[in-house]
């Protein structure tokens, strides 16, 4: 249960707001068993909430590969990304009524995302929702990414809201760990084929889409 009063929900983006995990899977697979990594689809979920650059580098580091050259993988599955929700991508379930009660119950509306502005921008056009949010965070240029707290922190203070008076909508373990570090109360939506997973248990709050959120804030003074 949540523990403190909620004056602002900062959404994390992929696999929260629009269902492009999958999308993201698929694409780094594809292109590092290009490179001949021998990895499986399924080894691909060690990574979920990582930043991208982090994600080549991890990858990297286990199978190393010739000609290493972390910018030009990371840009060959960011384009992928990008096309994909350009020309499919829709809200996940729950995305913009939960997002409209935020504004009529007077939250703050706050990004915090491990993604690039590229897929940012791609996401937010191709939903139609950039203008719900107040403050809009990517972890791509700072010093960390989740699980670190910094993109969380950093987006709290552009809201002006207390870390801990700031609800964090995450789907990824990675996020939810840099949710709970920068002191936020936490709402974890987590994949289905993982909900039963134990872990989950540090998040304040669990549920299977973002129609929970409007019920859970409803009554907070």
């Amino acid at each position: 249960m949540l523990t403190n009063r909620i004056d602002a929900v900062i959404f994390d983006m992929d696999g929260v707001l629009i269902d492009s995990e999958p999308v993201w899977q698929l694409a780094e697979y594809e292109v590092l068993a290009a490179l001949g990594l021998p990895i499986k689809p399924e080894d691909i979920h060690e990574t979920v909430g990582l930043r991208i650059d982090m994600v080549v580098d991890y990858w990297y580091r286990r199978f190393p590969w010739d000609n290493y050259d972390n910018a030009a993988v990371a840009k060959q599955i960011v384009d992928g990304v990008v096309a994909h929700i350009l020309a499919e991508g829709v809200p996940m379930k729950g995305v913009i009524e939960a997002l409209e009660f935020c504004r009529a119950k007077g939250l703050k509306i706050g990004l915090a995302t491990s993604s690039s502005w590229a897929i940012i921008d791609a996401v937010l056009d191709t939903l139609n929702i950039r203008d719900y949010f107040e403050a809009m965070e990517s972890a791509e240029h700072l010093d960390y990414g989740k699980p670190h707290p910094e993109v969380y922190l950093k987006c709290a203070d552009a809201l002006g809201v207390p870390a801990r008076h700031c609800l964090a909508v995450e789907d990824s373990f990675n996020g939810l760990i840099a949710a709970r570090a920068a002191t936020m109360q936490t709402l974890a939506i987590p994949p289905a084929h993982e909900r039963e997973q134990a872990r989950w248990a540090v998040a304040h709050v669990k549920a299977e889409d973002l129609t929970a959120l409007p019920p859970l804030l409803a009554n907070q003074s």
